[in-house]
């Protein structure tokens, strides 16, 4: 293990504004040059939907936002009570 643990009442590593921003920015980046590298291939798509320009990147956002709106829905409809198992 590492001497470096923090110390009661020191923020950890990934609650540091300073880190988070940096995580931030490098995910930014990496988003971007991925992105860019899509113009550097020829596409054969199967579909014609597939011939616009970062269709691949607007899907999978899209994707993500109806899985998170999905899943608040779904917390809604099975949450329990807080003292559910503790009932008699």
């Amino acid at each position: 293990m590492s001497d470096k643990t923090p110390k009661d009442g020191e923020p950890g590593w990934f609650e540091r504004k300073r880190n988070i921003d940096k995580v931030w920015y490098v995910l930014l980046v990496f988003g971007a040059i991925l992105t860019a590298s899509e113009f550097l291939y020829e596409h054969h798509p199967h579909f014609a939907i597939e011939e616009i320009p970062v269709f691949y990147e607007i899907f999978g956002f899209l994707a993500f936002v109806f899985i998170v709106f999905a899943g608040k829905a779904l917390r809604k409809l099975i949450m329990r009570d807080e003292d559910y198992y503790d009932r008699d």
